[in-house]
């Protein structure tokens, strides 16, 4: 056995970076603060383990904005192609669904987990749940609290695959920003990201639609660049007041246009598969005595929350108006205010900036410390993006220490 190697987090990143140095011959000792591994990556695949996409390689990378220079060497070397003959190499066949998403064909991440734990298990890797890192102690040992004792560890090299900052009950915390921060080491601050965001909605609207659906919608919004961005889908009217996965591809250059503005605008269309003159010819049909809601209803399908939403946000002169309400059907401006919460986010963004650290993923500052996973300064949406990232820079980060194990130092 080569030189024992300390992996700081069980989940994709650091459970991938473990294997890569197994690979290599090397002692890996994996640690947890949580009672047992992956808790993050269970409860993402409960519904369904949505595990990568299967979109040319060019219009995936394009998902990570900017970003995708930093993370291509990573995500070519173990993109998703490579990811799904990795999970069939382990027993778990996937399939593409209509959305072009990846998904096992069980549908389930718990299988997936317990075949690749029994791997690292026979590869020698040894897991310590319920070891809590603490940092540094000014020798630069590891400092971890353990249900018995605390306990003070000097690896060859380290591995820190923490996390972000949302869901904190998994053990994504964000503590390890000031224990890096403390080693001169720059990180960018963590925010909420693939997350809903509020808006100040009546009382009506919060009693009557919370938890609406907006299904077969549109949502327009322009990113930093100037660059506009149509995409189809669905998404939540809360109670606080938007979330779901439309909402989510939008939310970085939502989040942006708050922290620059104070609130970000986007519009909605509410019936995508009609053109504005469409929708405007029939609402100029003779509606008699029905109420106005009927009148979009039999006319266009419109109704419940999307007719509710239109009151909510149109004054009356647009809505006694066919070409105005018409123009508003196809492009409702929706303002939001903050976003949620970071530890209700699906991810984070920030984090340890690419260019704090070499092409093996080993901080400038610290050498023999690799950072992997969402602890690093990128974003990408939903749709398998997140995971694969986090298996592929982790795969990066195990290599990048193999090599460094294996040059003058460790001599």
């Amino acid at each position: 056995m080569r030189s024992p190697v300390a992996i700081i987090g069980a989940g994709p990143a650091g459970l991938m970076a473990a294997e890569a140095l197994a690979a290599a011959g090397h002692a890996v000792q994996v640690f947890d603060g949580m009672p047992s591994v992956g808790r993050k990556f269970l409860l993402a695949g409960k519904g369904g383990l949505n595990l990568t996409h299967s979109e040319p390689e060019a219009a995936f990378l394009a998902r990570y904005r900017d970003r995708a220079g930093a993370l291509a060497p990573a995500m070519q070397t173990f993109g998703g192609q490579a990811l799904r003959d990795w999970a069939l190499a382990l027993g778990v066949p996937t399939f593409v669904g209509s959305s072009g998403r990846v998904f096992p064909q069980e549908m389930k991440a718990a299988p997936l987990l317990r075949a690749w734990l029994h791997r690292l298990r026979g590869q020698g890797v040894a897991f310590h749940m319920r070891h809590r890192w603490l940092g540094w102690d000014d020798d630069g040992a590891l400092n971890f609290a353990t249900p018995a004792r605390a306990l003070t560890l000097r690896p060859a090299a380290t591995v820190l695959a923490l996390g972000g900052a949302s869901w904190s009950r998994l053990g994504s915390d964000g503590a390890w920003v000031a224990w890096l921060a403390g080693r001169d080491v720059p990180v960018v601050p963590l925010r909420p990201a693939n997350c809903g965001f509020e808006v100040a909605w009546s009382s009506h609207l919060r009693s009557r639609h919370a938890g609406a659906p907006l299904k077969g919608v549109a949502l327009c919004w322009s990113e930093a660049d100037g660059q506009v961005v149509t995409q189809r889908g669905e998404f939540v009217l809360s109670d606080y007041g938007v979330e779901g996965s439309l909402v989510y591809a939008a939310s970085a250059a939502l989040r942006a246009g708050i922290e620059r503005d104070g609130h970000a605008t986007m519009q909605l269309d509410l019936l995508p598969t009609r053109s504005a003159d469409e929708v405007a010819r029939e609402l100029a049909h003779p509606r008699g005595r029905r109420s106005l809601s009927t009148h979009m209803k039999s006319r266009l399908g419109l109704h419940g929350a999307k007719v509710a939403l239109l009151h909510e946000c149109l004054p009356r002169d647009t809505l006694a108006d066919p070409l105005k309400l018409a123009a508003a059907i196809k492009s409702l401006p929706l303002t939001v205010t903050a976003p949620r919460p970071i530890d209700e986010a699906i991810s984070s963004a920030g984090g340890v900036p690419f260019e704090a650290l070499d092409d093996g993923l080993m901080l400038r500052k610290l050498p023999g410390v690799f950072c992997a996973g969402e602890m690093l300064d990128w974003e990408a949406p939903t749709g398998g993006y997140l995971l694969t990232a986090c298996f592929a820079t982790g795969r990066r980060a195990g290599e990048g220490a193999a090599r460094w194990l294996a040059g003058p130092q460790a001599s």
